[in-house]
C-alpha cells in the first residue's frame, strides 16, 4: 500500500467522508511526493526550501503515481512548499479509485443531496486496522518504524492532527507527549538518504503551509 493510500484511510471516516478537521488535500500531496521519491521518480534539492525535481518519467505501473508524474514534470523545479498546496496535484480521486479496485473502499451515495462527491465507505477495514496497529507498535517502541510509518507520523504531526487521528494508538499519551514521541521516531530514522531528507523537508513544508492557511483564515474572519 502506498503511503498516500494509508494516509487517506486515516483521514477518512468509516462512512467514507473526510474528517472535518483535516486538510486532507495538502497531506495527500505531501505523501504522494514522498511515494514518488521512494519510487525514484523525483528528488528534492538540498536547499532550505527544497525544489522538487523530476529525475524520471518512466511509468511505475501504479496509476496513482503515474497520474502525478506529468503534472510534476510541468512544474519541474518548483518549491516543495508551493507544490503541496497546488490543488491540481491533489491525488484524492486516483487514490480512492485505487482503494476501490483493491476492495478496501466502495462507492456509496453522493453528498450534498446527491450533487457532491460520492461517499466511499470502508468495504474492508482490515488494511486501516493494520496501519493503526503498526503505528501503535512504533509509538510504544515495540517495533522499529519503516519509511511509511515515519512519513505518516511526520505528516500527521506537521498538520497538527496526530493526537486526533491516533488517540487510541497513542497509548494514553497527552498531545504534548505524543508530539515529543513522534519527534523521537522521526529523528531516530537513518539520516542521509534521499527519502529521509524528503520526509524531513516535507514536515517543514507542511508546517509552513498549515501556518499560512491559519493566518489567512484568521485574517479573513
Amino acid at each position: 500500500m502506498l503511503i498516500v493510500e494509508a494516509l487517506h484511510l486515516l483521514l477518512t471516516t468509516e462512512a467514507g467522508t473526510p474528517e472535518a478537521w483535516s486538510q486532507r488535500n495538502v497531506a495527500a500531496s505531501a505523501a504522494l511526493i514522498t511515494d514518488l521519491v521512494i519510487a525514484e521518480r523525483v528528488t528534492l534539492s538540498d536547499e532550505k526550501r527544497p525544489r522538487v525535481q523530476v529525475i524520471s518519467t518512466q511509468p511505475t505501473g501504479n496509476p496513482v503515481l503515474d497520474g502525478a508524474l506529468p503534472l510534476l514534470a510541468e512544474r519541474d523545479g518548483k518549491r516543495l512548499d508551493s507544490l503541496v498546496t497546488w490543488h491540481k496535484l491533489d491525488p484524492r480521486d486516483a487514490v480512492v479509485e485505487s482503494l476501490v479496485q483493491q476492495g478496501i473502499l466502495e462507492y456509496g451515495e453522493r453528498t450534498m443531496l446527491g450533487m457532491g462527491a460520492p461517499k466511499t465507505p470502508e468495504r474492508n477495514p482490515e488494511p486501516e486496522q493494520m496501519v493503526r496497529q503498526r503505528l501503535a507498535a512504533v509509538l510504544a517502541g515495540e517495533r522499529p518504524p519503516d519509511i511509511g510509518d515515519t512519513t505518516v507520523l511526520a505528516i500527521l504531526q506537521a498538520m497538527n492532527v496526530a493526537h486526533k487521528v491516533l488517540k487510541e494508538e497513542s497509548g494514553g499519551l497527552r498531545a504534548g507527549q505524543l508530539k515529543k514521541r513522534i519527534n523521537e521516531v522521526v529523528e531516530s530514522s537513518p539520516a542521509g538518504t534521499a527519502v529521509e531528507k524528503a520526509v524531513q523537508a516535507m514536515q517543514v513544508a507542511l508546517m509552513t503551509a498549515t501556518t499560512t492557511a491559519m493566518m489567512a483564515s484568521g485574517g479573513s474572519s
